[in-house]
């Protein structure tokens, strides 16, 4: 009986994993269907999920994460259009993002507010990237759902809650960082008279939010660098030119899941330099 209780305890938490990953690719599956339908204004409900080419309303084996697009060979069945690896891969990085998060931070509710965070950041890198705009609505969302996350924090004052409904950081440092990151890029917006967009201004409003003031530095410090850096490879290898505008939303989305995952240590780091 005994050696039996041991062997579930130790299966447990690999079960644990796999219904995350299993999870997050089918969240990752329903991003591809906003990374499509949003900048484009169509429903996100209806109608229901279509080859992009000719139209073919997908079948239930197709729709499943991943192996679906395996089944298919990367084609649709009736045109035999090629379909965007994008795909597989969106609902593959939202799995291991969802993975990472639990491993790190477990069942929590700084752990769900990273996660929702993480996850509006990957739908808004790419649809920066593919079409230069920031959605509000994604934005919005965000910056609802944090201050929902806080709420558990209010009543702290009156009951002792646990550990696990804590939030990641107090409200006082969430807007702190949401008004640092937001109102030093809107103070490069007219110094720089249009260099960079109101969209940017307000995903960092959103990202300092969650990541509070200290993080909010580190993920500006680094979302500059990357940005940096990409924009001078890109030069080099004439593939831009110095008037040419690189959407940033992609490097403070990297940046702020740096900053989740390694910004304490970053920090730690960057002060030991300086002393």
């Amino acid at each position: 009986m005994l050696s039996n209780i041991n062997r579930i305890m130790s299966i447990e938490p690999y079960f644990f994993y796999i219904i995350v990953f299993l999870f997050g690719l089918c969240v990752g599956s329903f991003l591809n269907v906003l990374i499509y339908r949003l900048p484009r204004r169509l429903s996100l409900v209806r109608p229901p999920s279509r080859c992009p080419s000719c139209g073919r309303r997908l079948g239930a084996l197709e729709l499943i994460p991943v192996l679906g697009y395996l089944f298919l060979k990367g084609r649709c069945l009736q045109c035999r259009q090629p379909i965007s690896p994008r795909y597989p891969l969106v609902e593959l990085a939202t799995a291991c993002l969802f993975t990472a998060i639990y491993h790190g931070f477990g069942f929590s509710l700084a752990g769900l507010g990273y996660l929702l965070l993480l996850t509006l950041l990957l739908a808004v890198a790419l649809i920066d990237l593919e079409h230069r705009i920031i959605p509000n609505s994604l934005v919005l969302t965000g910056l609802i759902a944090g201050l929902i996350l806080q709420l558990p924090s209010a009543g702290a004052r009156w009951f002792d809650l646990p550990p696990r409904l804590a939030p990641a950081l107090p409200l006082t440092d969430a807007l702190a960082g949401l008004a640092l990151g937001g109102g030093l890029l809107l103070i490069i917006i007219l110094v720089s008279r249009g260099g960079m967009g109101a969209g940017d201004m307000k995903l960092m409003a959103m990202i300092g939010f969650y990541v509070g003031l200290r993080g909010t530095a580190v993920v500006m410090m680094i979302g500059f660098l990357l940005g940096a850096v990409t924009g001078l490879i890109l030069i080099a290898a004439r593939r831009l030119t110095r008037k040419d505008a690189v959407p940033f939303g992609p490097f403070l989305s990297l940046a702020a899941l740096i900053e989740i995952f390694w910004g304490p240590l970053l920090w730690d780091w960057y002060i030991n330099l300086l002393r």
